[in-house]
């Protein structure tokens, strides 16, 4: 039983030298690849047959499926810059030449510099655009061919007057000058329409938000007064109203990723397992505060107001600049903090302990009327 052997698919690959065609065709045939670039090279010597099959193959030819790792094309060669290069080497001989009367008119040479220039900001804005690896040189490489542009336009304007000199000086001036102007125009006028988009969403979020205030959010908070802290349907209107809250303001909360966004997120959770209504209030500039020392203390007070309290309770976040106060305070019965029994670490390890060992300090009063603790850290203190 014979095998026939599965040529491998013409795809070009997507790290490449330049554009993958000679790999492409070595897989595709089985033929090594220095062969295969050899074998373009002679036929370009035939009449340039080489390089339009080279062409060819680059435009029709598919890339390999995208990766994570490799979402676009990734070359070795910096075309642009030698493309840029090209441009000032030729655009220099070309003033030395006629300078020094080895050649006649200057506007051959200055001519092919500006096709060498025209081509690398091309490829920066056509190849290199999606290529890491060349993408951040590309501004300056548009700016050096905009300036060899403006400064051969302007050497052929001063050295020669005659009408069609003249107006191919003032052409290649005109692409210089645009080089440098078009990008920066274009950036405006992205940047204008992004920020007029935001103002239309952000008006849009208002409307909707100020709909639902007035309509559903009122209705949430009613149910929450009229059923009370501790009732099943007074939880369930109140994580209602949490989730619909955080998706009106979805990026608009500046406590984002911090201290207090911690604690509300925890106090959404307790208030589904408890029979208890949470409020989480800030005040200062509490945004980057991040301290688990602070914010385990302050959970361990929250739970412990939940469990043992219900009802109402109100944690306060204060920053200031050399320290972060959190104050949780519940409406219950109260409890003697000084009898607790040693076995019992909830107070004594969970808040009192670890705000200790992270340099602040944690304070329990107690009374008929509730209970309340102070947690306090230090700006420099350990988190």
């Amino acid at each position: 039983m014979t095998t026939t052997a599965v040529r491998a698919r013409l795809e070009r690959p997507r790290a490449v030298v330049l554009s993958g065609v000679s790999v492409a065709v070595s897989r595709h045939l089985g033929l090594p690849i220095a062969g295969v670039r050899m074998g373009f090279v002679v036929l370009t010597l035939l009449a340039g047959a080489g390089a339009l099959l080279y062409l060819w193959l680059w435009a029709l030819t598919p890339l390999e499926r995208a990766t994570p790792e490799l979402p676009g094309v990734t070359r070795a060669v910096p075309v642009a810059i030698i493309f840029v290069a090209v441009s000032v080497l030729t655009a220099g001989l070309a003033v030395w030449f006629h300078v020094t009367g080895f050649t006649g008119p200057l506007i051959p040479g200055v001519v092919e510099s500006a096709v060498f220039a025209t081509l690398a900001v091309w490829w920066t804005i056509a190849m290199d655009r999606a290529d890491p690896a060349w993408r951040p040189a590309g501004p300056a490489i548009r700016v050096t061919a905009a300036v060899v542009l403006v400064v051969e336009g302007a050497l052929l304007l001063l050295e020669q007057w005659r009408p069609a000199v003249a107006v191919v000086a003032v052409f290649i001036i005109i692409i210089g000058v645009g080089i440098l102007i078009i990008p920066r125009i274009v950036a405006l006028w992205t940047e204008l329409g992004g920020e007029r988009s935001a103002r239309v969403r952000e008006e849009q979020r208002a409307e909707i938000a100020a709909h639902l205030h007035d309509s559903v959010l009122q209705t949430l908070a009613l149910i929450q007064n009229r059923a009370g802290a501790q009732s099943e349907v007074a939880r369930i209107a109140r994580a209602q109203e949490r989730e619909l809250r955080d998706w009106l303001f979805a990026g608009t909360d500046p406590f984002a990723q911090d201290l207090a966004a911690e604690l509300r997120t925890f106090a959404a959770e307790l208030e589904l397992e408890y029979a208890v209504r949470i409020e989480v209030i800030t005040a200062g500039e509490v945004a980057g505060i991040a301290s688990a020392s602070l914010s385990g203390a302050a959970r361990e007070a929250m739970l412990n107001a939940a469990r043992h309290a219900g009802g109402e309770v109100t944690v306060f976040v204060e920053a200031t600049p050399g320290a972060i106060d959190v104050f949780v305070r519940d409406h219950g019965s109260g409890f003697d903090a000084a009898g607790v029994p040693d076995g019992r670490l909830g107070i004594r390890e969970s808040i009192v302990g670890r705000m200790a060992r992270a340099g602040g300090a944690a304070t329990v009063t107690s009374d008929e009327t509730g209970t309340e603790v102070q947690l306090h850290l230090g700006r420099g203190a350990r988190s």
